[in-house]
């Protein structure tokens, strides 16, 4: 391998440079740079060439054009052992470049801050780096290439040592390099279709682009035996302010929870607690103690170890209600000085403040089914009102039992189906979740509500889907259950609005199905 002799510098984001240039400089090798990048290395006392006196041909047009010249390109891409690659360089007096220091213009930083416009974010498009950057990862068994500050120590090591670097490096460098590449043009495709209006986030409608930067690591996954990772943009929605740290299923749980208490941000004080992703109990109150009272009055075995989620400021009442049980991790809004004295006792206990709700944030989700498959769909984010309801029985329901429908329906609408909820207007009465059959389902909740002690007499029961028979809906009238909230569809409906009438209940339809797999 030869001595790295010439080298390339042009970076967005300076931090860390300069220490590797001075390395550069000592051992020898030539530093060529564009604009504020060369003005930097300047300023840190470096001889440099500029770009456009290497090239003979100025920077121009705002500087959209500054990189892109055979002389860059000649020099990162001919191959080092081809005579008629050698031949053409010499002609066109085209040196070797045998290492590129890019990051990129700021494009996902630009995009995130909420009063960035269309025009900004289209300037902060990079066309010159990419390209580089491609070009010596192309030709990486000669040249290096290095996109990540991260990696500058690594590459100063090994050229103060030898004056040249490893394939080894070469190679790990060269893929780092087309993964970051990759990811830049799928946060430029994402931006672009929502701001033109796309649905799906891909570039043309026929691939489905993902990427998002490492997080960070995991201690593993669902098992201790899994690894794990976390990836995106978590920290912009999320500030853990105590605890320890989070691990997979916390996030699964967290993020579950910060989506279903956002159904309820613009009502009174309200608590959800979920364990599994599934609500245990969910309560509205006059404060956040007494509807932590309502949710924990739900079931009061599930919770221990579960996850709380407030939507407004914990105060201390309620964290001291909290304080009384085991719970894995809390979210709200935000925490008052003293909630935050009383639960900083309990040292693991994570808090999770929410910046900004993800349920109002993203759009669509996207799972993955093996075999190298994924599933996008728009997320569930419809909310039924009064006026969209379509009462079907001969009995109308109360004010009361309609409050208890609705409330009953946004919970049930985040409980895995088969799923049933007992609900009041201002709480959860007993959840049946995840069963194979709906009159399973519903016996589960009324069994849960009988070990609470709580009379699901006068309370509305809610379906996420039909109920196909009339046995489920016959079950929730001997349990105690006046009035019914349930999509309708069923080829049976004209039966299960008779045994409804039979039983002087009230039932209403939404048309809408919230099956949660």
């Amino acid at each position: 391998m030869e001595p790295i002799r010439r080298a390339l510098l042009s970076v967005s984001d300076k931090a860390g440079l300069s220490a590797l240039a001075k390395a550069l400089a000592e051992a020898g090798v030539e530093l060529i740079s564009t604009g504020g990048t060369a003005r930097a290395l300047r300023e840190a006392g470096l001889d440099v060439t500029e770009l456009s006196a290497y090239t003979g041909f100025p920077e121009m047009l705002d500087g959209r054009v500054k990189t892109l010249h055979p002389k860059v390109h000649g020099g990162l891409l001919y191959l080092r052992d081809n005579a008629k690659h050698e031949e053409a360089i010499r002609a066109h007096g085209i040196q070797p470049i045998d290492l590129v220091v890019v990051n990129l213009y700021p494009f996902e930083q630009t995009v995130a801050r909420r009063e960035a416009t269309l025009a900004e974010a289209i300037e902060n498009i990079d066309i010159g780096g990419p390209s580089m950057l491609r070009s010596a990862a192309k030709n990486h068994e000669s040249v290096t290439v290095v996109v990540d500050p991260a990696d500058y120590e690594a590459v100063a090591k090994q050229i103060r040592e030898t004056g040249h670097t490893t394939l080894e490096l070469r190679r790990r460098l060269a893929a780092k390099v087309f993964a970051r590449t990759a990811a830049y043009d799928t946060a430029i495709a994402r931006y672009l279709n929502t701001a033109f209006g796309e649905a799906i986030p891909t570039s043309a409608g026929a691939a489905l682009q993902l990427a998002a930067p490492l997080v960070q690591e995991l201690r593993y996954g669902e098992n201790p035996h899994q690894k794990a990772a976390l990836y995106g943009r978590f920290n912009e929605y999320f500030q853990q302010l105590q605890g320890k740290e989070l691990s997979y299923n916390n996030i699964l749980d967290l993020t579950a929870a910060a989506v279903l208490i956002a159904e309820f941000c613009a009502e009174g004080p309200t608590v959800a607690i979920l364990k599994h992703t599934n609500p245990c109990g969910v309560g509205q109150g006059p404060d956040l103690r007494e509807a932590w009272e309502r949710a924990l009055a739900t079931d009061r075995q599930a919770p221990f170890g579960g996850i709380i989620a407030t939507n407004r400021a914990l105060d201390r009442g309620c964290a001291e209600g909290i304080a009384e049980i085991f719970s894995e991790v809390i979210v709200a809004p935000d925490f008052t000085a003293d909630a935050i004295e009383l639960l900083g006792k309990k040292k693991k206990l994570r808090l999770m403040k929410v910046l900004k709700s993800p349920a109002r944030q993203q759009a669509w989700d996207v799972r993955s089914v093996g075999a190298d498959s994924f599933l996008w769909q728009e997320r569930d984010v419809k909310t039924t009102t009064r006026d969209e309801l379509k009462i079907v029985t001969q009995r109308s329901p109360t004010d009361t039992e309609l409050n208890a429908m609705l409330f009953g329906w946004r919970v049930v609408k985040h409980v895995k189906s088969n799923a049933i909820v007992y609900a009041a207007a201002d709480r959860t009465l007993g959840i049946g979740a995840g069963q194979m059959s709906r009159v399973d389902a519903s016996r589960i909740a009324v069994w849960k509500a009988r070990e609470a002690g709580l009379s699901l007499e006068g309370s509305a029961v809610c379906s996420d889907a039909f109920f196909p028979f009339p046995d489920g809906l016959i079950a929730a009238a001997e349990a105690g259950a006046t009035a019914v909230i349930q999509p309708g569809g069923s080829m049976r409906d004209a039966e299960v609005i008779a045994a409804a009438n039979e039983r002087k209940m009230a039932m209403a339809f939404t048309r809408v199905r919230h099956f949660r797999h």
